[in-house]
Order: structure tokens, then sequence, then C-alpha cells
């Protein structure tokens, strides 16, 4: 069919519309394009296409500086210009705020600031994750393909690659040294489940970290350390086993095999630890980015006391620490928790407690100021908007990574008539794709 692309998804494709006025999410096209596709899936009130030929290019088209963009997941909308990029997702912002939020379209309009980007279009990833697909008796180890989620078929599911844009200059042909060595190490050992493995590295610290995600099973230890030793210089290598089904999986154990058995990075004016499990942003120019945002929206003062919930590893606890009186950290990853101890007492922080628990159940006795939340995809629980609304907190930042669940719990605000939204900036971190962070403040 032909057809012309209206608009850019929240996600990896462009929207256009059939004859019948059905919805068509049509991969390989950019917003503005005139296309040939043909489908690949029937979904009754809506298809799914794919571009056989680019009839008339878009003026926001442009050529993807990346070889394997079209069958890489890591970079869907490398053909869309910087300019486009950043319109399409606060655009994404903005059209939650109104078909999720129910909030009225010029509030929205005026509420949602221009997207910013932090750092270069490129090489701003200090971390990427190696798809582990195994058929015919053999490993095979790449990035993940588009639109893939795995295979019977070897190697399906993964993009072999020589190197990686989107990972700082040092770390880019980690990608192929990394899955080489592991494919050679593992390839015809049917006993190791490899699930993932996870690549950290940092242009400011020169750590470099191989994490290797597996279950309970036998592991060739030595060899592993010694095989990847060999194949690239590395600061850390753990193993991170796991246990139960795919999607309730804990980890269980880490296990360091070589190095220092974490990594590490500078973030604003100090340097901080991660553990492989522990959530860091990916990347690290963008987390500067929101932490000036929170900082510029709660203006703290050393009369104030903080709460920060989804603390982590402490990448606002630390620069809140440093401003304000006193901070409740909350956090319910055990190595998150681990971490900002550790990191806390590498900085000489003593004006904080980390508390280990549930946002909502380990919530601070003492009322706050001010309040972070930067909470996992799935946003905020009922209890939780509940709990902040009658905190008594002068301003709430909250940092979001999808629009969907900001929209939604925004809208519970509004609903408990406790804070009204002041401003919402998206934050474009993830150049080339169409995820994109927002920091909302709110204020009493």
């Amino acid at each position: 069919m032909r057809l012309t692309i209206e608009r850019m998804a929240y996600g990896p494709d462009a929207i256009a519309h059939d004859g019948d006025g059905r919805a068509v999410f049509v991969s390989g096209a950019v917003a503005g394009d005139v296309v040939e596709a043909e489908v690949v899936e029937d979904k009754g009130s809506y298809l799914r296409a794919r571009v056989t030929k680019v009839l008339e290019p878009s003026p926001s088209r442009v050529d993807a500086a990346c070889p394997y963009a079209s069958v890489c997941g890591g970079c869907p909308w490398a053909s869309l210009s910087r300019e486009a990029q950043m319109a399409a997702k606060r655009d994404a912002v903005t059209d939650a705020l109104v078909r999720i939020g129910h909030m009225d379209a010029e509030a929205a309009e005026v509420l949602v600031a221009p997207a910013v980007r932090p750092g270069p279009d490129w090489g701003y990833r200090n971390k990427v994750e190696l798809a582990a697909v195994r058929g015919h008796g053999r490993l095979s180890l790449g990035m993940h393909a588009a639109g893939a989620a795995g295979g019977s078929a070897p190697g399906a599911g993964v993009v072999k690659v020589r190197d990686c844009l989107l990972l700082g200059s040092r770390a880019r042909g980690v990608v192929h040294s990394v899955s080489g060595a592991l494919a050679y190490l593992l390839g015809t050992r049917d006993d190791i489940d490899l699930q993932r493995v996870a690549i950290r590295s940092s242009t400011r610290t020169g750590s470099l970290e191989v994490g290797m995600w597996t279950s309970p099973s036998p592991f060739p230890r030595a060899q592993a350390a010694k095989t990847l030793g060999k194949a690239t210089p590395l600061t850390s290598l753990v193993r991170i086993v796991q246990k139960g089904p795919a999607k309730a999986r804990r980890v269980v154990k880490v296990e360091r095999l070589d190095g220092d058995g974490s990594w590490e990075e500078q973030v604003c004016d100090v340097r901080m630890r991660f553990s492989a499990p522990s959530f860091f942003q990916v990347n690290t120019k963008g987390a500067e980015q929101l932490v000036e945002l929170v900082l510029a929206a709660l203006e703290p003062t050393k009369d104030d006391l903080c709460w920060d919930l989804y603390s982590g590893a402490g990448t606002f606890t630390l620069p809140l620490a440093q401003r304000a009186g006193w901070v409740y950290a909350v956090e319910s990853a055990s190595s998150s928790v681990r971490d900002l101890r550790r990191n806390l007492a590498s900085a000489g922080i003593s004006n904080v407690e980390a508390i280990g628990g549930d946002a909502a159940l380990e919530s601070p006795e003492e009322e706050p100021d001010l309040v972070v939340v930067d909470p996992p995809r799935a946003g905020l629980a009922p209890d939780v908007v509940d709990m902040l609304s009658g905190c008594g907190a002068r301003r709430i930042a909250y940092v979001s990574c999808d629009p969907a669940t900001l929209a939604r719990d925004l809208a519970r605000f509004g609903e408990r008539d406790a804070y009204q939204v002041a401003s919402i900036q998206p934050v474009d971190q993830f150049a080339q794709s169409f995820h994109v962070e927002a920091v909302a403040v709110l204020k009493r």
C-alpha cells in the first residue's frame, strides 16, 4: 500500500492511516515520508507494516550515521533529524497529558517546554546490553535486533556488530570483543544459561565493567576472567545470578570474577560506584541535566528537610544533601541501598538517612519541605500519590521515564486537589530512540 506518514508513535514506528481510516504502524518510516509498505500483521482495529520503498522522503529524513540502524533495535529513529526527534518527544508528553491525563490541550501546550538534549547525538551512552540467543547448539551474542524478541533459529533476535556508535569512543569496539570472547568460551556449553550481558563504560573514570546475567548453573569463573581479560581491558567482571520466571526474576547473588566488582562514574562533582544490579541513567550528561532541573525546581536551602523517594544509589540524594539540611532517601533495591551508603561515606556526607524499603510503606515520619521522586517506568502506586498529597511539602519534583504513567499520576494528584503542575521539561536523554525523560514540578 501507499502511505503518507503523519507522525511518529511513542515507539520505534511511525503512524499513517489506510483508506478505511485504520491506524498503520510503519517500521522504517519517518514523519513526512510517502512510502510503499507491506502489511506484516493485521490486528483488526489497526495494522503493522514495514517500508519496502521510500517514494518521497520527508524533509526530516536524514542518512543514519550507524550502518546497523535499519536492523538493530538500539536506534530506531536514526533516520529522523535531531530537531524532528526532539519535537516528536515533546509531542509524546503533551499527547499523553491530554489522552491519558485528560488535561486540556491548550493547558498541556503551555505547561510542556521544548525538549532539551544534553550532550551529543551519538556516543552518549555509558551502557549497552547484549542479547544472548542459543540455537542449534551454538550461542549467539549481539545487539537486540529491531522488532525481535528472540527466536529458535541460530542468531535470531541478535545483530552482530563491529562497534556501537551509541557508546563512548573508548568502548565502541568492546561489544564485538566481548560477544566474540563469550561465544568462544560458552558457545557449545548448553549447561550454562546466559541470559544477557551488560557493558558499562565511563569516559570520565576509565571504568569498564562486564556483567553476565545467568540462572543458577555451573559457570567457568576462572576461564571467563582469563578469556575476557585478554579480549578487552576490563576494570570489573561480575556474574549476576537470577532465579524465577522471566517477568519476575530476582537477583540472588552477585559474584565478583575479576577487578573492582563495581562500576565507577563521576556524576556532577562526585565519584559514585554502582553494583551491576543497581540502576543508573545510561546517559551521564543526561543524569546531570536531570539533577540540575530538580535542584532549580526545588531550590533547597540548609533549612529544608527533603525526601528522595526511589533514590537508587544516590543520583539526586548526594546533590540534595550538599544543599539541604537533611535528606531521607528511600529505596527498595538492596543493591542500590548498599551503593547509596557507600557513596555517601565516600563523599563524606553525613546528613542523609538511607532507608531500605517500599516508598509507600517506609515513608519518613518527619514532614518534608521538598520531595523528589524518580520511580520506575510503572510510575507511582495510588497509595504513594495519596501519601505525597498529604505530605505538606511546598514542592515536588517528579522525574519520569514514561509519558503515559506520568500523565496518569499527575491526573491523580489533580483529583486529590493538593498540588498543581507548574511546569514539565522533557529531556531527550536517548537520542536516536523514542524514549524521553521528563521533570514535572508540582507546587502545593
